[in-house]
């Protein structure tokens, strides 16, 4: 059937946002509305006429409101097929008037999950009846029009208005569509939680997400792309809020998720710090004893690669910060929030996107990360491992100084953030060379050398910076090159996780080059 006259309704909904309106305009329209509990409490205490899901059924609430319409009437209402005679039959037999418009929005179980409720609470936001009725009414969408979400009242409103009170069959396709991409979303997020809560993979694995804006493209212009959300209420790129610039693209997206996990790793720094991508991998990064100071310091590690890239803050951006940033050309810049003097000196690049956060992301909170491959789906929790004073362990013959200490730990910090192969050189708090995602070790020291040697031509320095620095590497030294490359360019220190076969000769060459060394016991791989 193409044209169904809407002449009854039964609206049952958690999230009352616009149910008021939307009743009014199809009582207004002469369609009789069935409801049940607080959604009918909520339309007669308007003044709308509603007849009771129980007076239809012959059977009250029950089980605290578990039941109540899991009932054959119900289910025969949307179900029944209006152009086969013995479904007709059926529902005159049994007393069943047909049911032309389900609106059915879930019990909150996303809201409950970032609240973080008790089990027993979680457990009871689970709905059940919602889900079947939704299912049914959307099987049936050559008869029955399904709604399940307040954006989509405005779409029915208009739908009614083009067809003087029917719907068409491509809206209730479209709708039918919505509803089972939300209870599939809906039960994702109840089998996450319980494979969670039982700690254990679940045989299948199931991701949903809302879609938040359709892109122009993907990474590249031949590549389509959307951007969903998963709801939870993490500080990042998703939940903060946009000031200015255009749309924000893949590209974007993904840089400035990394630069924003990688500045909260400085979220308990007593000092500023700055952390500037590019292409998923850091150009710099540094603290200082003003904002200002911690962004000069990073750009001036990579000052080519910095351009374009994308700036993060573990404060909310100032006046004198901004003025500094303008001055190159940025992507987008993401800090828990910015003054209202570097909001206006921003207005002055309309391009240039600002991003603010409430706060920064906790990196010890747990989550999972996901990776497709072909035929299958990638799955593990993210790496939020931190490292404790107490689990470094000095493996050489001379232990780190203080000054020494405080920069291997800042490094480390930095590098669990590199693509593998990652070498970091540090130095008072700040990186002066990476090499990231080579294919082997020696190459990304090699690397980090070379931006070393850059930094110190751009700035006009006598020696490398890498001079005095210290290094950090993402995984253990596999033969001491390596580790040589930095001695060789004055790094007087290096943190590593250890547990190489080699790990003896390692030692030997840094007590020979009288580098201090300390192993972690914790790689960070991050391909």
């Amino acid at each position: 059937m193409n044209i169904v006259s809407v002449k009854t309704a039964l609206l049952s909904v958690s999230d009352k946002t616009g149910l008021v309106e939307l009743a009014q305009a199809l009582a207004r329209r002469g369609v009789k509305l069935l409801s049940t509990g607080g959604t009918a409490s909520a339309l007669r205490d308007n003044g709308l006429d509603i007849v009771n899901v129980e007076d239809i059924t012959g059977f009250p609430e029950m089980l605290d409101g578990r039941v109540k319409t899991l009932h054959p009437t119900i289910h025969g209402a949307l179900l029944a097929m209006r152009n086969n005679p013995e479904h007709i039959a059926a529902m005159q037999n049994h007393g069943i008037e047909a049911i032309d418009l389900l609106v059915v929005n879930l019990y909150p179980f996303e809201a409950a999950l970032r609240n973080r409720a008790s089990y027993d609470e979680m457990v009871e936001n689970i709905d059940i009846g919602g889900p079947a009725m939704i299912r049914a009414a959307a099987k049936n969408h050559a008869h029955v029009c399904t709604i399940v979400e307040p954006q989509d009242y405005s779409l029915l409103i208009d739908e009614l208005d083009k067809n003087n009170g029917a719907t068409g069959y491509s809206f209730r396709q479209r709708m039918a569509a919505n509803a089972y991409a939300r209870t599939a979303s809906y039960d994702a997020a109840v089998s996450g939680w319980f494979a969670r809560e039982v700690g254990d993979p679940p045989r299948r694995f199931a991701v949903a997400g809302t879609l938040s804006k359709t892109m122009r493209y993907g990474e590249n212009p031949h590549q389509t792309a959307a951007f969903y959300t998963d709801g939870s209420d993490r500080a990042g790129v998703a939940t903060a809020h946009q000031h200015q610039g255009k749309a924000l693209s893949y590209n974007n997206i993904n840089d400035t998720d990394a630069a924003f996990e990688l500045v909260s790793e400085f979220a308990s720094e007593t000092r500023p710090a700055c952390a500037i991508i590019k292409h998923a991998n850091p150009c710099g990064v540094a603290i200082g004893d003003t904002l200002s100071q911690a962004y000069t310091r990073a750009f001036e590690c990579d000052q080519t690669s910095a351009f374009g890239g994308i700036i993060a803050l573990n404060r909310p951006l100032d006046r004198q910060t901004a003025k500094k940033i303008i001055e190159i050309f940025a992507e987008v810049v993401i800090a828990p929030g910015a003054s209202e003097e570097a909001i206006e000196i921003f207005s002055r690049k309309p391009n240039l996107r600002l991003l603010t956060t409430e706060t920064l992301a906790n990196p010890s909170t747990p989550m999972q990360t996901i990776r497709h491959v072909s035929g299958g789906y990638l799955v593990q929790d993210k790496d939020v491992g931190q490292l404790s004073q107490d689990e470094m362990r000095v493996v050489t013959k001379r232990a780190p100084n203080p000054s020494e200490m405080d920069d291997l730990r800042f490094a480390w910090r930095v590098a669990k953030h590199v693509k593998s192969n990652a070498i970091v050189y540090a130095r008072d708090g700040a990186t002066v060379g990476i090499g990231a995602g080579q294919m082997n070790r020696l190459d990304s020291a090699l690397i980090a050398t070379t931006k070393a040697e850059r930094m110190a031509q751009t700035l006009g320095l006598d020696t490398s910076p890498a001079n005095g620095s210290v290094v950090a590497s993402d995984a253990f030294f596999p033969f001491p090159d390596g580790l040589l490359e930095a001695a060789q360019v004055g790094a007087t220190a290096a943190i590593q996780p250890g547990g190489s076969i080699r790990d003896a000769k390692v030692i030997e060459a840094a007590d020979h080059a009288g580098i201090a060394m300390v192993f972690t016991g914790m790689r960070h791989f991050r391909h």
